[in-house]
C-alpha cells in the first residue's frame, strides 16, 4: 500500500478480484469525511460484521445505527475518569501477579517480549472486566480461544474459497465449540455476579446499565459485549508496548529521560490514573510509538449510498480503506516521518497538526471506546518494567512489521532483561527543573 500511495498519490482505487471496487486513502479530508462528517453513510465491512458477528454475537464491534449508539452510550460510562480510578487497583494487582511469572521467564535468558506482554495485558483486561477473582486457568482458556478464533477469521477472510471446506471438514465446528466453551465460562461469572454484592469492574457497569424503558442488558448481551471488549482490548496495548520497548532499546537518551520522569512523579509508588497528566514526556513517547507502529494499521468502511468528497466519487457498495499507517508516515504531514521523535507531540502541538493525520485509536464517533484505558494500561506496565529492569535487544535478529489484523512484529522481538541498577532518587538528577534538552 505504501508503494502504491507513493506512486499513485494519497487516494487511489483498484478492483479486488476485478469486481469489488476499493478506494485506499491517506488524505485527511477524505478520512474525516468517511469517519466523521458523513459517518452514517459508512458501515463496517461485511467481513467484519459477518465473520466476527458469527463468533462474537451482536455488540459494539458488530452493530450499526441506533442499536450501536445506544450500546455505546451505556458502555462509555465504564471508561470515564471515575471508573478508571476504581479500576487502577485491579489493574495493578493483575500486573504484580504477571510480573512474578515474567521474573521466572526472563531468568532463563532472552525472551520474545510480544507473547509475554500479550499475556500481561490480557490478564489485566480480563480482570478489569470480571474482577480480581477470575481464575488464571479461565483467563488462559479464554485468551487461547480468542487468539485461535481470530486467526481462523483471518483465514476465512483471506481464503474465502476455502469456506465450504472449513464447514465440511469440521474446522468451522471445532472453532465454534471452542467459542462455546469460553462463553460458558464467562457466562458462569455473569450469572454468579447477579447474586453477589456489586463490584467495581466493567462487568458491573454492563449489568447496571439501563435503557430508556428501565430494562437492563440480558445475560447474553452482557456476554457478547464482554467478549468484544476482550477481543478489542487484549492485543492493542501489548502490541504498542512491544514496539515501544524496541524503539527505546535503541535510544538510551530517551529511555533515561522516561525513567527520570517516572522516578520524579512516582518515586517507588505504583502508578494511578491521577498520575497520567504529570507524565508529559512519557506520553509523548507513547504517542510517537503509536504513530510509527499503529496497532490498527488500516480501517475499512463500506459506502451505503453514492457519495463524493471533493472530486473523488465513492460509489455505493465500494470499500474505503483508511490507510492509517500511510497517514502516520506521510511526508506531507510529518517532518522526517521515519524518525522516532517524541518532541513532535509536545503539549499543544496537536493544535498545529492537520486533523485526521494521527489515528492510533481511529476517529469520529466510532473512535476506540477504550482509548483512555489503553493509555493507562500502557503507562502502568511501562512504569513497572522500566523501573524494575534493564533490557537490551538480542543481537542478530531482523525486526519487521507484519500487517495482520494488528501490526505485529513478524518474527517477534527478543530481548534480554536484568534487574535494574539501583538509582538514587534523592539526587537532583531525578528531580529535574526547567526544560529538557533537545535531541
Amino acid at each position: 500500500m505504501s508503494k502504491y500511495t507513493e506512486r499513485l498519490g494519497d487516494t487511489f482505487r483498484f478492483y479486488l478480484g476485478g469486481l469489488k471496487e476499493v478506494i485506499i486513502t491517506t488524505n485527511p479530508a477524505v478520512i474525516q469525511h468517511v469517519l466523521k462528517t458523513n459517518a452514517e453513510n459508512y458501515q463496517k465491512s461485511e467481513i467484519q460484521v459477518k465473520r466476527m458477528g458469527h463468533f462474537l454475537g451482536k455488540g459494539l464491534l458488530t452493530t450499526h445505527g441506533e442499536a450501536w449508539r445506544t450500546q455505546r452510550r451505556l458502555i462509555q460510562k465504564g471508561f470515564d475518569r471515575k471508573q478508571l480510578d476504581a479500576l487502577s487497583s485491579i489493574m495493578q494487582e493483575s500486573l504484580t501477579e504477571s510480573l512474578r511469572d515474567f521474573d521466572r521467564q526472563i531468568s532463563a535468558g532472552p525472551v520474545d517480549i510480544y507473547p509475554h506482554l500479550m499475556k500481561m495485558t490480557f490478564a489485566m483486561v480480563a480482570r478489569s472486566l470480571f474482577g480480581a477473582k477470575l481464575k488464571d486457568e479461565d483467563i488462559d482458556l479464554v485468551s487461547h480461544t480468542i487468539c485461535t478464533v481470530q486467526e481462523f477469521i483471518v483465514r476465512q477472510t483471506l481464503q474465502p474459497y476455502l469456506n465450504p471446506w472449513f464447514a465440511a471438514s469440521g474446522e468451522l465446528r471445532k472453532h465454534e465449540e471452542m467459542r462455546v466453551r469460553a462463553d460458558s465460562i464467562l457466562m458462569a461469572y455473569i450469572k454468579q455476579r447477579r447474586n453477589q454484592e456489586p463490584g467495581h469492574d466493567l462487568l458491573q457497569t454492563l449489568m447496571d446499565a439501563r435503557y430508556s424503558d428501565g430494562d437492563g442488558m440480558s445475560d447474553e448481551l452482557v456476554l457478547s459485549e464482554s467478549m468484544q471488549l476482550l477481543v478489542a482490548g487484549h492485543e492493542t496495548s501489548s502490541n504498542g508496548l512491544s514496539w515501544l520497548l524496541y524503539l527505546l532499546s535503541s535510544r538510551p537518551d530517551c529511555l533515561e529521560r522516561v525513567r527520570q520522569e517516572f522516578d520524579s512523579v512516582l518515586g517507588e509508588a505504583p502508578l494511578s490514573h491521577g498520575d497520567l497528566p504529570k507524565l508529559e514526556f512519557t506520553t509523548q513517547v507513547i504517542q510517537e510509538g503509536l504513530r510509527l507502529y499503529p496497532p490498527f494499521w488500516m480501517i475499512d468502511r463500506m459506502a451505503v449510498a453514492d457519495d463524493q468528497v471533493g472530486d473523488i466519487d465513492i460509489p455505493r457498495g465500494s470499500t474505503v480503506i483508511v490507510y492509517v499507517y500511510g497517514a502516520h508516515h506521510a511526508p506531507a504531514h510529518w517532518q522526517s516521518p521515519e524518525t522516532f521523535d517524541p518532541e513532535r507531540f509536545i503539549k499543544g502541538s496537536d493544535k498545529l497538526r492537520t486533523p485526521f493525520t494521527y489515528l492510533p485509536f481511529g476517529g469520529g464517533p466510532r473512535v476506540c471506546i477504550g482509548n483512555h484505558y489503553a493509555m493507562l494500561q500502557i503507562l502502568m506496565i511501562l512504569s513497572e518494567l522500566l523501573r524494575k529492569y534493564d533490557f537490551q535487544l538480542t543481537p542478530g535478529q531482523t525486526i519487521e512489521a507484519r500487517p495482520m489484523v494488528i501490526l505485529r512484529p513478524k518474527q517477534g522481538i527478543r530481548m534480554t532483561f536484568s534487574k535494574a541498577i539501583a538509582r538514587d532518587l534523592s539526587s537532583p538528577k531525578y528531580h529535574p527543573v526547567g526544560n529538557w534538552p533537545e535531541f
